[in-house]
C-alpha cells in the first residue's frame, strides 16, 4: 500500500512538472505519506511484554517486526510472540502465556508442606516440622518467578541441662544439652531413698515431663517401724531364755500359794481374800518384771518407746487373764462363799 501511494504521488509530480509552487507541495505530501506508514511503539498486554531488543528500537516503519515474550512469573505455552507493522498497525501476537508452576518444594529432613493453596506463581504454602522439631526461619514459602522463596530448617528441640539433686546423681554426663526424647535417670546415694520418678524425659516443647526426684534420708522412726513389721515379738517363754543375770534372778523366784486347809470340801485348796491378794500382787509384779526384762533383752535395739508400750500391753493382758481366772475359780467353788474353811480357826479363836 505504501508503494501504491508513492507511485500515485510520482504521477501527480509529472503532471504538474514545470509549474511553480508544486515542489513544496510534493515534499509535504511525501512526509505525510511516510509518517502514516510508520507504526507506534508496540505495547504489551496483560502477561505479555516486549523483549529487551524491541524496547531499544524507537522507529517502526511499515513492515517492521517486533518480538513479544511472557511477563515475569509466566511461561510461554504456545506461539512465537512475533508481531508485524502493517498499514501503521501491529498484527495480533500469537503467543499464549500461563503462570509458572513452582512444583513441590525440595524435601528437607523432618519437614513437610501444606500445598493445598496451590504451587503456581504467587501462591503460598505452609511449612511444618515433625514432632520434637521446631522451625528455624520462615514458616511460609511463596512461589516467585525464580522459584520458592523463604529459607527454613527444622531443628530438634532441646531441654535445659538436668537439675542436680541433693544426696544423689543423674545419668547425664555430657557437656551438651539433652534433646527431644532423651531420658535422664536418677540414683540416690547409699542411705537415702528416692522419692518421685527415677527418670525424666525431654519433651517436644523443650520441657521435661516431670520434676526431678528427691533423695531423702532414712529416719529412725522408719527403721523402728520396719523392724517391728519384719520381726515378730518373741513370746514370754522365749524371753525367759535370756542370759541376763537380772532376768535369771527374777525367774529363779518360786511363788508358792498357801496350803489348802484340810477341812476344805473335796480336798481343794481355797485361798483366803488376803492370800489371793498377795498372790495376785506377787504374780503380777514378778510377771511384769520378768516380761519387761525379757523384752528389753531381746528387743534392746528397737527403742525405748516400743519397749515401754509392749510391756504395758502385756501387763494389761496378764491382769485381765488373772481376773477371769479368779472368776472361774469362784464359779467352780459355788454361787456363794460359806467361809466353811475358816470355821476351825474361828472356834480356836473363841476358845482362847
Amino acid at each position: 500500500m505504501f508503494s501504491d501511494r508513492l507511485q500515485a504521488g510520482m504521477e501527480v509530480l509529472r503532471d504538474t512538472c514545470g509549474r511553480r509552487g508544486v515542489g513544496p507541495l510534493l515534499l509535504i505530501y511525501l512526509f505525510v505519506v511516510k509518517a502514516a506508514a510508520d507504526c507506534p511503539k508496540p505495547q504489551g498486554t496483560g502477561n505479555i511484554v516486549l523483549t529487551n531488543e524491541a524496547l531499544l528500537i524507537n522507529n517502526f516503519p511499515e513492515g517492521s517486526v517486533a518480538t513479544l515474550e511472557c511477563a515475569n512469573g509466566y511461561v510461554k505455552e504456545t506461539g512465537s510472540g512475533i508481531t508485524t507493522c502493517v498499514d501503521g498497525n501491529w498484527t495480533e501476537p500469537d503467543i499464549i502465556c500461563i503462570k509458572k508452576d513452582c512444583g513441590p518444594p525440595k524435601p528437607q529432613p523432618n519437614m513437610s508442606f501444606n500445598t493445598s493453596g496451590g504451587t503456581l506463581f504467587g501462591d503460598m504454602i505452609t511449612v511444618f516440622c515433625d514432632k520434637g522439631y521446631q522451625i528455624s526461619g520462615s514458616s511460609f514459602k511463596w512461589c516467585y518467578a525464580t522459584g520458592w522463596s523463604g529459607r527454613a530448617k527444622c531443628k530438634i528441640v532441646t531441654c535445659d541441662r538436668p537439675a542436680e539433686v541433693a544426696n544423689g546423681r543423674s545419668s547425664w554426663d555430657s557437656q551438651d544439652v539433652p534433646t527431644y526424647g532423651e531420658i535422664i535417670h536418677y540414683h540416690c546415694n547409699e542411705g537415702y531413698t528416692l522419692v518421685g520418678k527415677d527418670s525424666i524425659v525431654c519433651g517436644e516443647s523443650g520441657v521435661y515431663d516431670s520434676q526431678p526426684p528427691e533423695c531423702k534420708g532414712v529416719t529412725v522412726e522408719r527403721i523402728t517401724t520396719e523392724t517391728l513389721t519384719a520381726t515378730p515379738t518373741p513370746p514370754a517363754q522365749e524371753a525367759s531364755t535370756s542370759t541376763d543375770p537380772a532376768a535369771t534372778a527374777h525367774r529363779d523366784k518360786t511363788i508358792t500359794p498357801p496350803a489348802a486347809s484340810p477341812s476344805a470340801p473335796g480336798g481343794r485348796g481355797i485361798l483366803s481374800g488376803e492370800d489371793r491378794a498377795a498372790t495376785t500382787g506377787v504374780t503380777s509384779t514378778t510377771s511384769f518384771q520378768d516380761m519387761r526384762d525379757g523384752a528389753v533383752d531381746v528387743n534392746k535395739d528397737i527403742g525405748y518407746t516400743s519397749v515401754i508400750v509392749s510391756v504395758i500391753c502385756i501387763s494389761i493382758v496378764v491382769c485381765i487373764l488373772l481376773f477371769f481366772l479368779h472368776k472361774f475359780l469362784l464359779k467352780r467353788k459355788g454361787s456363794y462363799d460359806t467361809r466353811e474353811d475358816l470355821k476351825p480357826e474361828l472356834l480356836q479363836f473363841q476358845n482362847l
